[in-house]
């Protein structure tokens, strides 16, 4: 029997694979230009790279699953104390839930009697314990929700009013006293509008499951759901940072350099981050400067965090933030701004659930669905508060050092 291995121990497997994978990539680019080109160890290359992506994508499935459980297991003492009307809600929650699987006739028609704007039955709906552990689990999982500005809201259509960083003007003196406020001092003021979506999954209950302890069924349901929501979350939230104006094209040290000079407004670069995936963080790991010091140093105050010119790197795992390009020639992304300014969620915060025995193939396999609804909108509210790079490759930073004779004797 195997030695199961530690989160840690996950972690550092995992990078040392993603390691292997961009080494395979190097040497199958150095094949591909060398004059005694072989078919044959080229196919060997690329099986070995294949593998070894199997397994570095297998080891992050390990690696997110152990900080889950972690979280799932936490020590009693670790956890906030519910008050009495928190338990009440969590114990009503975990017997309903059991009622309306088994189909109880009174659950059923309680939680779909009740319907949002659009008709549409919200179903059994979560309390605020179970969102807690599901945020609390959404964070092992890479969740771009953290990077962005999130707004709770509890209508499901509105607008909000932005001043953009750069539109901002300074206040009028009125030191004298006859001073005024000019008429030319109005804001540039843009309104932003959301609209609530509905986003749903739908997964399928064991039997085995149905008759487990309460705890086993809120610790497999919070998992679920909270992978649910990461990822459709960080969907949205990509579809409005690729829609970003600005898209250099990055192919050196200084080009990195330039953007986090230029890129975006002085006054919101102090809060700004770097962010790319996986493959792109091991890609900028490498990369040195003209002294050959690493491009990417660690954070001094944080060894597990990293630094290009003092701006957090934040990495995203690849299945969250993918690649473009293709497998041979991979286009890697590489965002800078402050996405707090540039994106904002408006959370419904109204996740819901509902279940059948009848549809969606239940009946005739015996089986219980379960729907899950998220509710939110995701809005761009200053596109030049960040900039969407890319880059296949960063060529190493180039010495310009000169030297001088000595001066004859």
């Amino acid at each position: 029997m195997g030695v199961k291995l530690t989160v840690n121990q996950l972690n550092e497997a995992w990078i040392a694979s993603g390691d292997k994978v961009t080494d395979f990539n190097d040497q199958i680019n150095m094949a591909l230009n060398d004059d005694n080109f072989s078919a044959e160890a080229m196919s060997e290359l690329k099986n070995k790279r294949d593998n070894e992506k199997v397994r570095r994508d297998a080891l992050r499935e390990q690696l997110v699953e152990a900080q889950a459980e972690q979280v799932v297991n936490m020590r009693e003492e670790d956890k906030t104390p519910l008050n009495n009307d928190e338990k009440d809600l969590k114990n009503k929650f975990v017997s309903d839930f059991k009622a309306m699987i088994k189909g109880d006739p009174q659950i059923v028609n309680l939680v779909t009697s009740d319907t949002d704007e659009n008709g549409d039955a919200i179903g059994l709906t979560i309390p605020q314990d179970i969102k807690t552990t599901i945020n609390i689990l959404k964070r092992q999982y890479d969740a771009l929700e953290q990077y962005v500005n999130v707004e709770n809201v509890t209508t499901a259509s509105g607008s909000r009013v932005y001043e953009k960083w750069s539109d901002i003007t300074a206040l009028t003196n009125l030191d004298a006293e006859d001073g005024a406020i000019g008429d030319n001092d109005d804001p540039k003021l843009s309104l932003v509008k959301y609209v609530i979506k509905r986003y749903g999954g739908i997964t399928t209950a064991t039997n085995t499951l149905l008759k487990d302890t309460a705890e086993n069924i809120l610790a497999w349901l919070s998992g679920w759901i909270a992978k649910k929501v990461v990822v459709t979350r960080n969907k949205a939230i990509l579809a409005v940072m690729d829609a970003a104006p600005t898209k250099p094209t990055l192919a050196n040290f200084d080009d990195i350099i330039s953007m986090i000079n230029t890129s975006v407004d002085p006054a919101i670069k102090a809060t700004s981050i770097l962010m790319t995936n996986s493959s792109g963080f091991n890609k900028l790991s490498l990369v040195k400067d003209a002294l050959g010091n690493y491009l990417m140093q660690p954070d001094p105050k944080n060894a597990d965090q990293y630094l290009i010119k003092g701006k957090r790197v934040v990495e995203i795992g690849d299945r969250w933030l993918a690649s473009k390009g293709t497998a041979s020639n991979p286009v890697y992304p590489l965002y800078f701004g402050d996405l707090k300014q540039a994106v904002t969620l408006f959370d419904r915060e109204n996740l819901s659930l509902l279940t059948t025995n009848i549809g969606a193939g239940a009946f005739e396999k015996d089986l219980t669905k379960i729907r899950v609804i998220d509710r939110f909108d995701v809005v761009s509210t200053d596109k030049e508060a960040f900039v969407a790079g890319s880059f296949t490759a960063i060529a190493d930073q180039v010495g310009n050092f000169k030297t001088t004779a000595p001066a004859a004797g």
